[in-house]
């Protein structure tokens, strides 16, 4: 509190002391010289599980504020509760929910302890209540950002200005406290948290949980960072006591791959810093329809049409009479063109009905002129295709390449597209082969 007074020593006005929205007192930075700013990392809590811990960068950094989004029902509020009981043994946790009553929460925890050790139980430093002024926590988990309400606005809860001064109070208390605060934001019809966007600028740290709610497999990614890589990636598996850390990515991706099936094509993705092994398939038939169809799920319509172009004209493979499914198993969007020679590789081998090799995978970009064009972190991928039991691989070839590859797997360097493929395409059957290429 600042005190003016008069030269008798007399106090002749007084300032009451500033609070910043969250009722905390405002305390104001002194400048500092860039050069003189201590350079030590960031302290980071770990939360107990792999998966989210890597796409935070390393843990949970206190004073973050870290959104979490995705649909309704993939999994958010059981990733939080995991992650509440396993950050309740390094300090004190707070849990509000506007979600779920006391009751129904407790038997959740209850069912996600259940295949743990025969003694686990609920950590004492879980708290659950309804009011964030019963204590100072070290973490707080707010479910949902929408069901929160300041009594001084007049809009209801989940309105923008709602969630812009709530969002803005959670931070400043984030800030000030010292407190990592991990909140949970519906998602719209449009695939967008609702607010719309207005969280993401405010918070530090967005994560989206992503899957099909008909399946088990649910991806955790990063899409805004401030103390860590974005484009991170975790993978989970939803099981009947709440999600589990899936440690080999890339063999549950390919568990149920059939051998030598044409069609069938096998990747290496890079999720951030992260190789991982993705099964494609392509379905070729003949349309019925005056334009044939272009239906891909997990890659960009567009990357599909550019790729059917490029085989047709600069291979010579009929394309213009035949639909095309492109499918990327497990639930997986790539976005990253390395993935275009799979692609290419699938569509010939299902339009020729030759199936590719079975110990190969295709990394490379192609161009329009049907050029193989180089890709990053391509040691990293082809690592990760020996680890899971791949032979062979085949990239593009480079003038002057600087990565050192690793010598344990046959590397086939391909200028053009059809080189690459007719490089692993096996040879059909007679009775069963339609198409040369």
């Amino acid at each position: 509190m600042r005190r003016l007074r008069n030269h008798g020593g007399r106090i002749i006005h007084q300032e009451p002391e500033r609070k910043g929205r969250s009722g905390l007192p405002k305390e104001y930075a002194e400048p500092k010289a860039l050069r003189d700013i201590d350079e030590t990392a960031e302290p980071r809590v770990e939360t107990g599980i792999g998966e989210l811990s890597q796409v935070l960068g390393g843990g949970a950094v206190p004073g973050s504020l870290i959104l979490i989004g995705g649909d309704p029902g993939i999994g958010k509020s059981t990733l939080l509760l995991q992650t509440a009981i396993n950050l309740a043994a390094r300090g004190t946790v707070l849990y509000v929910s506007g979600e779920e009553s006391a009751r129904q929460i407790k038997m959740r925890a209850a069912r996600l302890l259940e295949n743990q050790t025969a003694d686990a139980e609920i950590p004492p430093a879980l708290f659950l209540v309804t009011e964030t002024d019963l204590l100072k926590p070290d973490f707080l988990i707010i479910d949902s950002i929408q069901t929160v309400q300041i009594p001084e606005l007049e809009s209801t809860a989940g309105s923008l200005s709602q969630v812009r001064e709530c969002a803005g109070r959670l931070r400043e208390l984030a800030k000030t406290g010292g407190i990592t605060v991990f909140v949970i934001g519906h998602v719209t019809k449009e695939g967008m948290i609702a607010g719309p966007r207005v969280l993401e600028h405010i918070v530090d740290t967005v994560l989206y949980l992503e899957g099909d709610r008909f399946l088990s497999l649910r991806l955790l990614r990063s899409v805004k960072n401030r103390f860590g890589a974005t484009s991170e990636v975790g993978v989970f598996e939803m099981t009947e006591n709440g999600l589990a850390e899936v440690y080999n990515p890339s063999e549950l991706f390919l568990a149920e791959r059939m051998v030598n099936a044409p069609g069938s094509a096998v990747v290496v993705t890079m999720e951030g810093t992260r190789p991982l092994l993705v099964e494609i398939q392509a379905l070729t038939n003949p349309t019925s329809f005056g334009n044939p169809r272009r239906t891909p799920i997990g890659v960009e319509i567009s990357r599909v049409l550019l790729i059917a172009a490029v085989v047709s004209r600069r291979m010579g493979v009929r394309l213009n009479e035949q639909d095309i499914f492109v499918n990327v198993i497990g639930g997986l969007h790539i976005s990253e063109p390395a993935a275009d020679l799979a692609i290419a590789a699938a569509i010939v081998s299902s339009v020729t009905n030759r199936p590719i090799k079975a110990d190969v995978v295709l990394i490379g970009e192609i161009g329009l002129s049907g050029e193989l064009r180089g890709t990053s972190k391509l040691a990293s991928r082809l690592k990760e295709a020996k680890k899971l039991g791949f032979s062979t691989a085949v990239v593009p070839k480079a003038i002057n390449r600087r990565e050192k590859l690793p010598q344990d797997i046959k590397v086939i360097e391909a200028k053009t597209v059809r080189e690459a493929i007719q490089a692993v395409l096996l040879p059909a059957e007679k009775d069963e082969e339609k198409t040369k290429v």
